[in-house]
């Protein structure tokens, strides 16, 4: 009974919003609320976005738009990723 116990509550630590199951104003507003968040993208894929304007990204990283399928189609947002251009 214990290790059943255990084993769901694990499971459900790690458990991820899906992205495809939200409508875009409600990924949209996930990510603005808790400034970043790591979603569900395909059947085994996942992917943390983060808001426009913030600190949630690690230097030289900024928010880069990207889109992604939610539940009403494509949706804008934002993930952490190297500037093309970076000044030597």
């Amino acid at each position: 009974m214990w290790a059943a116990t255990l084993l769901c509550s694990v499971s459900a630590a790690y458990a991820r919003p899906d992205a495809r199951a939200m409508t875009c104003a409600q990924t949209q507003a996930l990510i603005k609320t808790g400034h970043a968040a790591v979603l569900t993208t395909g059947p085994d894929t996942y992917d943390r976005f983060v808001r426009q304007f913030g600190n949630e990204c690690d230097w030289p990283e900024v928010p880069i738009s990207t889109t992604i399928r939610t539940k009403d189609g494509e949706c804008r947002v934002y993930r952490c990723e190297e500037p093309i251009n970076l000044p030597d």
